[in-house]
């Protein structure tokens, strides 16, 4: 694969020095992650999809449909900026928008935050996050924080909830 990509111009390698995405080949590797997270946010938005398992069909989907499905359906969802996971979707330009987030993992004892972004497109993991009410826009606190990377105690929708840390460095939050 690195072979024929490198024969396309898409990249640079150098054997036991690794690759490097050309300007042709990361303005492909962008247009993919558009369609692939628009694609996302019309099958949960408009087919029911739910988050655990969209990220599949997506990637049977992403190569092939047209550009102009793609266009149609970022029209129709009005021009989203994250997928159902929180990622960020690259507008027509390419364009990203970063926002600065916070691991919960990081986030102190006693602080309010709202769940943004979960990292992770592991089915089981999406269902896990989903029982406990950490889904995107959830409102939580933290109650206490265990050390040595121990389980973090949160208040999710007024109820108690513990989630190891592992877990936590997963989702990732906003003020």
């Amino acid at each position: 694969m690195v072979k024929r990509l490198s024969e396309l111009g898409l990249l640079t390698h150098e054997p036991y020095r690794g690759a490097t995405l050309t300007a042709e080949g990361r303005h492909e590797a962008v247009r993919v992650i558009r369609r692939h997270r628009l694609l996302e946010a019309y099958l949960v938005g408009f087919l029911a999809y739910t988050w655990d398992s969209v990220h599949q069909e997506a990637e049977r989907l992403e190569h092939a449909v047209s550009d102009e499905l793609v266009e149609r359906m970022a029209v129709a969802l009005g021009h989203p900026t994250v997928d159902p996971h929180g990622d960020p979707i690259p507008d027509a330009h390419g364009a990203v928008a970063r926002p600065t987030l916070t691991p919960l993992a990081d986030v102190p004892a006693g602080s309010n935050a709202e769940i943004r972004r979960v990292d992770t497109s592991d089915a089981e993991r999406l269902r896990y996050l989903a029982g406990a009410g950490l889904v995107l826009g959830a409102r939580v606190r933290v109650l206490e924080r265990q050390p040595f990377s121990g389980p973090i105690t949160l208040e999710v929708s007024g109820r108690s909830q513990v989630l190891a840390h592992d877990m936590a460095k997963l989702v990732y939050c906003g003020a």
